[in-house]
């Protein structure tokens, strides 16, 4: 699991710039926003597939989801990779990358793809966009659809309780950062992702515990933006949760086709509204 550790401050709550000598969490971003065209009958939210070689039981779910959903459109809200470290993983078309963007790719042919970038896949650029054939969004996104306005984002900017992990962000999104990150050779990209996924992995095993959406954020957001529902992933807790009066953020769930129970899910949004449709085993 790939979320933000919660910090114990021992003094009373300071403000995230005295943390960090400067402020990096926006309370307020400016918000992109998307218009869905009349012919859309249903849209489909998925996030935090993680996919990766060592866990095909979860690409082979996903492939046949890609490839029997009714959706009209699908927005892949981040951390559909377990790891991505370069667009030139895609040169070689045995590898990992170049296989399931083709899956990607075919699946674009058929109905659009919307993807926004996760924590754990925020360097695929736009060589990944175009060999995929989908649409980059930003995060956050206001999706206006049958007169409801619904905002998107993959929900590791509203973990501001992490410092550590807000500190880390804004510098990997740092055009600096990335550039010197990605003049390495792939393969010692390749092993770096390796030691930090076992970093990951080893502190998830020793009990730590992860932050959540802060609240007052999220209501803030969603007030600038003039939409009632927040959907989101990254804190792999999938569930609804009442903001305000009128106001709810809708989580959604990580993909695990080995786990029991099974996860692995949609949300699909319909002239109804929202329902998670649960995908069964293959």
């Amino acid at each position: 699991m790939t979320t933000c550790p919660r910090k114990t401050w021992s003094s009373k709550k300071r403000s995230h710039s005295d943390l960090l000598g400067v402020s990096v969490i926006p309370t307020v971003p400016p918000f992109a926003e998307l218009t869905a065209p009349s012919h859309w009958r249903t849209v489909d939210f998925i996030s935090d597939l993680h996919l990766q070689a060592s866990e095909p039981a979860t690409v082979s779910a996903w492939q046949h989801y890609l490839q029997t959903t009714p959706a009209d459109a699908i927005f892949l809200l981040g951390d559909i990779f377990e790891v991505w470290v370069g667009d030139d993983a895609l040169q070689d078309p045995a590898s990992f990358e170049a296989q399931v963007c083709a899956r990607l790719r075919a699946a674009a042919q058929r109905s659009p793809l919307y993807f926004m970038h996760g924590n754990r896949d925020f360097l695929a650029g736009n060589a990944f966009l175009q060999h995929c054939g989908i649409t980059g969004v930003p995060d956050p996104l206001v999706l206006s659809y049958a007169g409801e306005r619904y905002l998107l984002t993959h929900g590791d900017l509203l973990c501001i309780d992490d410092v550590e992990y807000q500190r880390f962000r804004m510098h990997a999104r740092s055009s600096a950062w990335q550039q010197q990150f990605l003049s390495q050779p792939l393969a010692i990209r390749r092993a770096q992702a390796r030691g930090i996924r076992q970093e990951s992995e080893a502190r998830k095993q020793s009990g730590a515990v992860y932050a959540d959406v802060d609240h007052p954020t999220a209501i803030a957001w969603l007030r600038a933006a003039g939409a009632h529902t927040l959907i989101h992933g990254h804190t792999h807790k999938p569930g609804q949760h009442t903001l305000a009066p009128g106001l709810q953020r809708v989580v959604l769930s990580d993909w695990d086709a080995a786990a029991l129970p099974l996860r692995q899910e949609t949300l699909r949004l319909s002239a109804q509204g929202l329902e998670r449709v649960p995908l069964g085993p293959m």
